[in-house]
């Protein structure tokens, strides 16, 4: 199988991060935090260092770097958070369901109210959307940093700045850019990132990050053990410990860890430029077709994503078919029904991801495939 749908999941993983999985099965047998004893001193120590690399990374700090269970659960830990009744939010028209679903079940509730800001290939116009979108009670900007869908990076930076001026906590959607550009909390103005840990960073499923310059306290999503506070009834009101209750997910955090060894040593621009020249050398293939729609628009910036469509037939019957052929691809919504409308694709797209151990053969091998597959819905 070669897999085409690494913005889901990067696979395979890093030698690295597989042998780092394997060993936390074998030494960190421990719940971090929680015993004097040897074998949950060793898992401390290691997932401390894996909070430390993670917070060097991102320009953060350890001790507000929060290991989650994914994306989804760090950008519902800060959303339900940092928001209180009488709110107002403003998200952009590229969010997924991870952000669209907790602000939608938070309006329905009457607690919040929200504006949704248009992305434009223009980055001034986007800023000047956002812009407009401020009100007096607003408390949140809530921002992909590239969507998932064509991968169209937004501009992040310069929003996080108005929201500084302004007083308003930026919480990012990191999940698309985190290990493949450069991303810092304090030079992107960024309130609070969220991220996986499963994507750019290599490592395991069930892993995500919350870091947070602690401008905005953030309430609990979880409360329950921490390891620390223990006769209180109250959840702890320091970080880590307020935002990470239950045991951790020992394998997951030395597996980030190990990615992010393998990011640093691999070189995130080499990383860029590799799968930017897959997804041009596919670009380039598919305009041979006049039956096959790329959905990137001009002006825009990008992240390794191509989003396609093939005239005549449903991205879930094209993606079936590549399937029996060996191509992984993401056909559908991809979870991002807002952004789907903001592109003119009401019923999904076909979503080509590659990773660094993509081969170009293996992307032309998968453009003659779509050729073939042209000819032969042309034919019937």
């Amino acid at each position: 199988m070669v897999n085409f749908d690494n913005a889901a999941t990067t696979y395979p993983k890093p030698m690295s991060v597989r042998e780092a999985a394997s060993k936390a099965m074998i030494r960190y047998g421990g719940n971090a935090g929680r015993g004097g004893h040897e074998l949950s001193q060793r898992t401390s120590q290691m997932v401390y260092g894996v909070r430390t690399a993670a917070a060097e990374f991102f320009d953060a700090k350890p001790e507000n770097t929060i290991l989650c269970l994914n994306c989804t659960h760090a950008l519902n830990t800060a959303i339900r958070g940092v928001l209180t009744k009488g709110d107002h939010v403003i998200i952009s028209s590229l969010e997924h369901n991870s952000v669209y679903r907790p602000v939608a079940a938070l309006m329905k509730e009457g607690t919040i109210t929200c504006t949704i800001a248009e992305v434009s290939p223009d980055d001034d116009v986007t800023l000047e959307n956002v812009r407009r979108a401020i009100r007096p009670e607003t408390k949140a900007v809530i921002f992909t940093m590239a969507s998932n869908v064509t991968g169209q990076i937004t501009p992040i930076r310069r929003i996080g700045k108005l929201c500084r001026e302004k007083g308003i906590c930026l919480i990012a959607d990191g999940a698309q850019v985190c290990g493949v550009l450069p991303v810092s909390l304090e030079k992107d103005n960024i309130s609070i990132l969220c991220t996986a840990g499963h994507k750019g960073l290599y490592g395991t499923t069930g892993t995500g990050l919350l870091l947070t310059d602690c401008a905005f306290p953030i309430k609990p999503l979880l409360y329950g053990g921490t390891g620390s506070a223990s006769k209180s009834p109250n959840q702890p009101d320091f970080l880590p410990d307020r935002l990470e209750s239950g045991t951790q997910n020992i394998i997951g955090a030395a597996s980030i860890g190990a990615g992010i060894e393998f990011i640093k040593r691999y070189g995130m621009r080499n990383i860029f430029s590799h799968e930017e020249r897959l997804c041009n050398i596919l670009i380039k293939e598919l305009s041979t077709m006049p039956e096959v729609t790329v959905y990137r628009v001009e002006g825009a910036l990008y992240v390794p994503i191509v989003a396609f469509n093939i005239e005549g037939v449903s991205s879930e019957d094209a993606a079936m078919h590549f399937n029996k052929y060996g191509f992984c691809l993401r056909a559908g919504l991809h979870c991002a029904p807002i952004a789907h409308e903001h592109n003119g694709t009401p019923n999904g797209t076909l979503r080509f991801a590659p990773s660094v151990f993509n081969s170009e053969n293996e992307v032309y091998s998968f453009a003659k495939m779509v050729k073939k597959y042209v000819r032969n819905l042309k034919s019937e």
